[in-house]
């Protein structure tokens, strides 16, 4: 019997992945997950065989989950699903672990042979995001943003999506002045002196829509 859990905030999206997963010829129990909050509370009370886990969720980023889940539950593979620019996020996801990494767009087509191949032990790879990585590593100047750690990415990103030091403090558990001291950081290694400045950065690279 195969667990499987799909987490991503968006209703329509879970059911269409969970139609998708139907055809996997293995007997299967597949389970949701809205938030962070709620992925971690189905860890505490079961094992998975695979989590589908998207990048933007509500309460935490993605990639923040990603760590979490890697520190508690090493063992548990982990496809990544993204809406955003897979060269953009895709060295960070492998980096934090990540078995595979995924475009929704190309969810249909792909998601049941990723599913498979990492249910085998391997990781997934598509072909145009493995040449995407090759053109990545042959460059000698990685973007800025690159360098950020893995909390000042998160802080970075949700500022971006224009959120308040103030919302961010209470979405990462953290004090203000935690979160304007990793904005401070964000701003110093990007060479940027602003807010706005920040959120032009990452709309520029991708990073938010």
């Amino acid at each position: 019997m195969i667990r499987i859990l799909i987490t991503d905030d968006h209703p329509v999206v879970r059911q269409g992945i969970k139609q998708i997963l139907d055809d996997l010829e293995e007997e299967k129990i597949i389970e949701e997950a809205g938030s962070a909050r709620e992925l971690f509370a189905k860890l505490n009370k079961n094992d998975f065989d695979i989590i589908l886990l998207d990048v933007s969720m509500p309460d935490r980023s993605g990639f923040d989950v990603l760590d979490e889940i890697k520190k508690t539950k090493p063992d548990i593979p982990v496809l990544i699903l993204t809406m955003y620019p897979q060269e953009q996020y895709a060295i960070r996801a492998f980096k934090l672990g990540a078995s595979g990494f995924l475009m929704k767009i190309t969810a249909a087509d792909e998601l049941l042979v990723a599913v498979r191949k990492i249910l085998k032990g391997a990781k997934y790879i598509t072909p145009s995001l493995a040449e995407s990585l090759a053109n990545s590593f042959e460059e000698s100047d990685e973007p800025k943003h690159t360098k950020l750690s893995e909390r000042e990415h998160t802080v970075f990103i949700e500022i971006a999506r224009g959120n308040s030091i103030r919302e961010i403090a209470e979405d990462l558990l953290l004090s203000e002045k935690t979160i304007s001291t990793y904005r401070s950081r964000v701003l110093n290694k990007l060479k940027l002196k602003t807010s706005a400045e920040l959120i032009r950065y990452a709309l520029k690279e991708g990073l938010v829509e």
